[in-house]
């Protein structure tokens, strides 16, 4: 299977998905979207109002604003894919409890990642930082790219926080400006651990017996 065809397997496994109580009180599960071969991969908490409405997400306030840091980034959104921790929206947007977060992320996020492989991962708020960097605080470690599993993980704070709390919004507006940079020296990383490939019209040199 294609990265396509995996990520639209999980697409639907998600709209008919009922391992968690999450289900119960969806209007739409929202399982992602973007490209499969995006070389970025934003993570947010989990679906809000708009987004249990349109089944997409990021579509509120919230998500004109992330619109609005990838332009700061030089990046469109059809070039990302987004995708949340939990697929269904908690009840009056509460936090999603640990259990929930487990299940939704051994089910299908994890499969997703895998699907895309992606260069670079921004997670947005504490929910998703803590899937790489569990006991990382946002507001200590946001912008800092850190490695992990060798996969580069860029905590940023969530854009709804930010237009909640207006102070917040420079410190990731200027995360969002740094992210080219960022992306440009995870591609470099990657290329050189690439193993290397002879030339197509040299054949690879043979080993002597004696």
């Amino acid at each position: 299977m294609t990265a396509s065809d995996i990520l639209f397997t999980i697409a639907e496994e998600v709209q008919r998905c009922t391992a968690c109580n999450l289900h119960r009180g969806r209007t739409r599960a929202v399982p992602g979207e973007g490209p499969a071969n995006a070389r970025v991969m934003l993570i947010g908490e989990g679906p809000g109002y708009h987004e249990d409405r349109q089944g997409r997400p990021f579509v509120g306030p919230s998500g004109q604003f992330l619109n609005d840091l990838l332009a700061l980034a030089g990046l469109r959104r059809d070039e990302v894919y987004i995708a949340n921790v939990v697929k269904c929206r908690p009840p009056q947007n509460r936090d999603p409890e640990p259990d929930e977060i487990a299940t939704c992320t051994r089910l299908f996020l994890m499969r997703q990642i895998a699907a895309i492989d992606p260069i670079v991962i921004v997670t947005l708020g504490r929910f998703s930082m803590g899937l790489f960097l569990p006991g990382e605080r946002i507001s200590r470690i946001h912008g800092q790219p850190r490695y992990v599993n060798g996969r580069l993980i860029v905590p940023m704070i969530h854009p709804a926080a930010a237009l909640h709390q207006p102070q917040n919004r420079p410190l990731l507006e200027e995360d969002f400006r740094r992210l080219p940079a960022i992306i440009a020296d995870a591609e470099r990383q990657r290329s050189a651990a690439s193993p290397a490939t002879p030339p197509a019209d040299e054949p690879p040199e043979q080993l002597r017996l004696f």
